[in-house]
């Protein structure tokens, strides 16, 4: 089934057309908000919300689905934008991801960069850990229990003010975040894998010189 496209209203121009996955992106970067209009290719009017908010298209990628029993009590269109701190395992996702609220878990899948293309993964976070919660407009900002540390910070992304306070109540475990606490910044994500990079850079880089050096000591 072929994608369907959208233009955007902007100031009484029409731009585009784009896809969804497009208009997505620009919604996470804060380039469109939630009530830009937008107009499908039968002419139809729509928000950015109400097209988030749509079930995904079959042509989309579907995240695999785990096997066992689990109950299914909420889905969300989201996007990760921060996670800093150390504790489960988050790959670095890119673009829009499915926060689907289980019976005891809050399974988030999505897709990130990986080489020179694209993989798929989820990572499960149990509702019993989610110690801290609060909401932002339409971000969420949670905290994930650590043994003998402070919480993992993870921050999503749920497009309308209104999908990110229907969120806080299925986190019946989450207590406010303690006054004074700031907020981590949208450019925080994935702190550690970020450095670790950096560090395999540096590596790379005094190898390299090595070598050079020890030609040149010839």
């Amino acid at each position: 089934m072929e994608e369907p496209l959208f233009h955007v209203v902007l100031e009484g121009r029409k731009l585009g057309p784009y896809d969804r996955r497009t208009i997505v992106g620009m919604r996470i970067r804060k380039t469109l908000s939630s009530e830009h209009v937008l107009i499908d290719t039968a002419g139809q009017q729509l928000t950015v919300a109400d097209l988030i908010g749509r079930p995904r298209a079959s042509s989309d990628y579907a995240p695999s689905r785990t096997s066992g029993f689990s109950v299914v009590q909420a889905t969300y269109p989201a996007s990760v934008i921060a996670v800093q701190g150390r504790g489960m395992a988050i790959p670095p996702f890119k673009g829009e991801v499915e926060a689907r609220v289980q019976s005891q878990v809050l399974r988030i899948a999505g897709r990130f960069r990986q080489g020179l293309g694209w993989k798929e993964d989820r990572v499960k976070l149990p509702l019993q850990d989610i110690v801290h919660a609060r909401a932002s407009g339409s971000e969420v900002e949670m905290g994930l229990k650590v043994q003998g540390g402070r919480p993992q910070r993870i921050r999503l992304e749920l497009f309308t003010p209104a999908a990110a306070a229907e969120f806080l109540r299925w986190l019946p475990n989450a207590s406010p975040w303690p006054a004074g606490e700031p907020a981590i910044a949208r450019g925080g994500v994935h702190a550690n894998l970020l450095w670790a990079s950096v560090g395999g850079i540096a590596l790379v880089l005094l190898v390299v010189l090595g070598v050079l050096l020890g030609r040149l000591s010839y």
